[in-house]
């Protein structure tokens, strides 16, 4: 900012100053309107969906959410994983997952492998009552989603997997099951 000789700062006319004190005044009053803030709708949908899809592996299998999400991650995977992968993959904190496949164990859906390349970690995976569990959780899943999204047209659903491809991608996230695959890190 220039300065005057005196070293202050020059007078600024009274309409800027009070233009400025509106401004300021109007900032103040401003506040975040979360119905129009996109990162709490979507976590305000994911929460949503998350709670709908429930509804079909809770009542029916004894599943809770972390359990699902164990399940869903194992089971779309061509090999084992580490429950790291699925706590970064889900987004799940690792305690939360760690309970989920210990309970996931007990009932004989996941069973610990040893890593081939690692024997000192474990990787995890389906047993054959996981597979058989997650294969006839899918198409009910399938058409509660459906459901869920039968107020968009099929124009509207493509445009809503295309846009939110585009979010995912700006951050850079795994988009399809096979970069998964491909990455030992999610």
């Amino acid at each position: 900012m220039a300065r005057t000789s005196a070293g202050q700062p020059p007078l600024r006319p009274r309409g800027a100053v009070d233009a400025e004190l509106r401004d300021d005044a109007a900032a103040r009053k401003k506040r975040l309107d979360l119905f129009h803030f996109v990162p709490f709708r979507l976590n305000r949908l994911a929460a949503e969906v998350s709670s709908a899809l429930s509804s079909e592996y809770q009542a029916r299998y004894g599943l809770d959410i972390p359990e699902w999400r164990v399940l869903a991650t194992l089971g779309f995977r061509n090999d084992a994983c580490s429950a790291q992968y699925i706590a970064h993959c889900t987004r799940t904190h690792k305690s939360t997952i760690s309970r989920a496949v210990s309970a996931l164990m007990e009932r004989e859906i996941v069973e610990r492998v040893e890593n081939e390349v690692d024997r000192r970690e474990f990787r995890l995976q389906l047993t054959k009552k996981g597979q058989a569990l997650y294969e006839e959780l899918i198409p009910r899943l399938l058409r509660k989603e459906q459901e869920i999204l039968s107020c968009l047209t099929a124009q509207e659903r493509r445009d809503l997997g295309r846009l939110l491809g585009k979010v995912e991608q700006s951050l850079e996230l795994v988009q399809t099951s096979e970069e998964a695959d491909a990455k030992d890190a999610y």
